[in-house]
């Protein structure tokens, strides 16, 4: 496996790459990175208006890269996993941030959370690893929603004008983004089942006939 890949060949901006270190990675991670920060500002120093812009960073370059994967032809294979999983660890460890904070409810981490557990368990049941499933056009919608209302919500909290008009939007946008999140779980556990049942069935059989020497 390479390690970096410094760009693309003409003619192959679609091939996908075994590299590790690349340019859409980097930005994938540096983008998680400012899930401490947000938690630091929130919970330690209640700075509110900074931890709203570092959210509106973090949601700005979300799409930022996938389109240098595809511009500089560095689709890679972690990258199809790490980009959907760094997505879904920061909007839960921002929603504990919230709740630990006052500015949510338990019942917010709970509904993002308890899909994730379930098609987590069934990876591992099926693949014993990531099930490597594209990500639907739901979950994009949905990932858009969250991370839209999620930082209105936190400046809702602020005393600035139209606090309350940030707050309804917020909660309609976070309402919407939870419906689709479930939604999307449901799609992707059938998607989950169907490509792993044949996978463990083999995987059972070879065990079988490996016990039987």
């Amino acid at each position: 496996m390479r390690m970096f890949n410094a760009g693309a060949r003409p003619g192959n901006e679609r091939a996908e790459t075994s590299a590790v270190l690349t340019m859409p990675n980097v930005i994938t991670v540096l983008r998680f990175l400012g899930v401490p920060l947000f938690m630091w500002l929130v919970l330690a120093q209640k700075e509110y208006g900074w931890a709203v812009a570092v959210l509106a960073i973090m949601g700005s370059t979300d799409w930022v890269d996938g389109y240098v994967a595809r511009r500089l032809g560095q689709v890679s294979a972690l990258g199809r996993v790490l980009d959907p999983a760094a997505d879904r660890l920061a909007l839960i460890a921002v929603a504990l941030t919230l709740v630990l904070g006052g500015v949510v409810q338990w019942w917010y981490l709970a509904a993002l959370l308890v899909p994730d557990l379930v098609l987590g368990t069934a990876s591992m049941f099926y693949f014993r690893s990531h099930p490597d499933l594209p990500v639907s056009k739901i979950g994009k919608v949905r990932t858009a929603f969250l991370l839209i209302g999620t930082p209105l919500l936190v400046l809702s909290k602020l005393s600035v004008p139209g606090a309350a008009g940030y707050s309804a939007a917020a909660w309609a946008l976070l309402i919407l983004g939870l419906i689709g999140h479930w939604i999307a779980a449901v799609n992707y556990f059938r998607a989950i089942v169907a490509k792993g049942r044949p996978v463990r069935e083999t995987r059972l059989g070879d065990n079988g006939r490996g016990g039987g020497r």
